[in-house]
């Protein structure tokens, strides 16, 4: 059986509507994920030709005149499965694109670095009295920023840790399989919103008490439209079909 179907079944046995998602569930999804190679989903060539070639981290895209890209690599997303309870694809980013910072509201993702290497830098919020409101900068702490490069483990973010708020830049050409449990959807309270650091510097009161928190990776995060210049297409998925059983 395919590794793709595989994981594929393991989501259908382990995610279902409304149910909070179990650790036993998310290891059970694990353990084959990490099994995923980039033949197993029809990247095996492009996965190849990343080994190979020397890019440059810096791109060689236009720039806008305040040095900001104006036309950025454009990233692929190659659709594999989507139903109410989880969504299976994969993020194909050419050198220097950038996912921006983003979140998953009440969310399980599972991401797996299929091929090539990427910086990840992630935050999760800080739970204060107080701090919820949207329309306001909102205390965070960072969790993970760091490069990866593939082959590498599977990262699993959860709906209050893990770094459920996420951003990604490519070094290389780089494939991100992704699993959201349950996926986005806006009339169920599940919008991916955008963020971007704050001006503030202060420190938010009472983080002093907050176990297992660096003060010094405390950053104030601001909601903000989803940027102009990020753009996804659908790309043409190559390997096996996942249908419904």
């Amino acid at each position: 059986m395919p590794v793709v179907k595989k994981i594929y079944n393991a989501c259908k046995e382990s995610f279902k509507p409304n149910v909070p998602v179990s650790e036993e569930a998310i290891e059970k999804v694990r353990a084959i994920l990490d099994e995923l190679k980039p033949a197993n989903v029809g990247l095996e060539q492009e996965a190849q030709l990343t080994l190979k070639r020397k890019t440059s981290a810096n791109g060689s895209n236009k720039k806008g005149r305040n040095g900001s890209q104006e036309y950025p690599p454009l990233i692929k997303y190659l659709h594999i499965h989507e139903c109410e309870c989880f969504s299976i694809g994969i993020f194909c980013m050419p050198p220097s694109s950038v996912i921006p910072l983003h979140n998953h509201p009440r969310m399980t993702v599972l991401s797996k670095l299929i091929y090539g290497s990427l910086h990840v830098k992630s935050y999760d919020w800080l739970d204060l009295p107080g701090s919820a409101d949207p329309t306001q900068a909102r205390p965070a702490k960072l969790v993970r920023d760091c490069e990866m490069t593939a082959p590498c483990g599977t990262t699993v973010l959860y709906p209050t840790r893990g770094g459920n708020i996420h951003c990604f830049r490519a070094i290389t050409p780089c494939a991100i399989f992704d699993i959201l449990a349950p996926p986005y959807c806006s009339e169920d309270g599940r919008h991916c919103s955008y963020f971007r650091k704050s001006g503030r510097k202060d420190l938010p009161d009472r983080v002093g008490q907050l176990e297992e928190v660096d003060s010094n990776g405390v950053v104030w995060l601001e909601e903000i439209q989803p940027p102009e210049n990020f753009v996804v297409v659908r790309g043409n998925y190559k390997g096996p079909v996942v249908k419904k059983a």
